[in-house]
């Protein structure tokens, strides 16, 4: 397992589901876990969890849609800690919507906390990892950033965004010292995803979901190995693949399991 004894972590999305999961998870390989998420009472529960671990953990009370506060929640964090070893942009929202249902304004807003967040709240903590010689920056995509789901369009597209960000920032880092991941969960319990207002229900059998602790051993497994990307499960490794080999078979296949689905 990886030691993170004397690092620093920052988790947004932390106060529920995969984000707080990952966070305790952080705090038990013995970093000090910065959270970010806008509901003050759910972080204070789950900084409490931190703490058992990890006594110096601590947590900001931000709404992350909120582009230019990013900058300054940046700076509060590394004055706090002496700046971010590791950073889990996690923070995001689901539209499940179909694209002819769709309005301009709810894409826009998907990609501004899916996408743009994540990618300010990096590029303003990245020039002190890189002053330091070291870090890991983790994004938790979706394996909709690959398989182009059915009423999932605008989530889909942020996370394929994100994940493309990602791919070119870990070339841009070479010799750096900086390591890039991104984690592409499918399915997982205890997430919001499924339940928010504004959404279809979903298509999947949720009943498959898999627990978050998933997904935070993937993102400890990631630190560990250094490696860029894992599914969770594994095996959508397989079917991200499959589909990169012929993309017409495999939308066929989605289209046609989706009018099961539907019917």
């Amino acid at each position: 397992m990886v030691e993170l004894n004397g690092r620093s972590a920052l988790v947004t999305g932390a106060s529920s589901g995969i984000g707080a999961v990952v966070a305790e998870a952080l705090a038990a390989a013995g970093a000090r876990v910065g959270l970010v998420a806008r509901r003050k009472d759910r972080l204070e529960d789950v900084l409490a969890g931190c703490r058992e671990h990890s006594p110096g953990s601590a947590m900001w009370t931000a709404d992350l849609a909120d582009l230019g506060g990013i900058g300054d929640l940046a700076a509060d964090v590394e004055r706090e800690f002496g700046g971010v070893d590791v950073l889990v942009n996690n923070a995001g929202m689901p539209k499940r919507r179909r694209v002819q249902d769709l309005t301009a304004g709810e894409a826009d807003e998907v990609m501004r906390l899916n996408y743009s967040s994540p990618v300010r709240l990096t590029l303003a903590l990245l020039p002190g990892m890189i002053a330091r010689g070291r870090g890991h920056l983790v994004a938790m995509g979706s394996v909709a950033a690959r398989l182009g789901p059915p009423h999932e369009g605008a989530y889909g597209a942020s996370k394929a965004a994100l994940t493309a960000f990602w791919e070119s920032m870990a070339v841009d880092l070479d010799g750096t010292g900086v390591q890039v991941h991104v984690i592409q969960p499918a399915l997982i319990a205890g997430t919001e995803l499924f339940t928010l207002p504004g959404n279809e229900p979903p298509i999947s059998d949720v009943s498959d979901a898999l627990p978050p602790q998933e997904v935070a051993a993937a993102v400890l497994d990631a630190l560990e190995s250094g490696r860029f990307e894992q599914y969770v499960p594994g095996w959508f490794t397989e079917m991200a693949s499959g589909k990169a080999a012929d993309v017409d078979a495999f939308l066929a296949g989605v289209k046609e399991w989706t009018r099961d689905q539907l019917q």
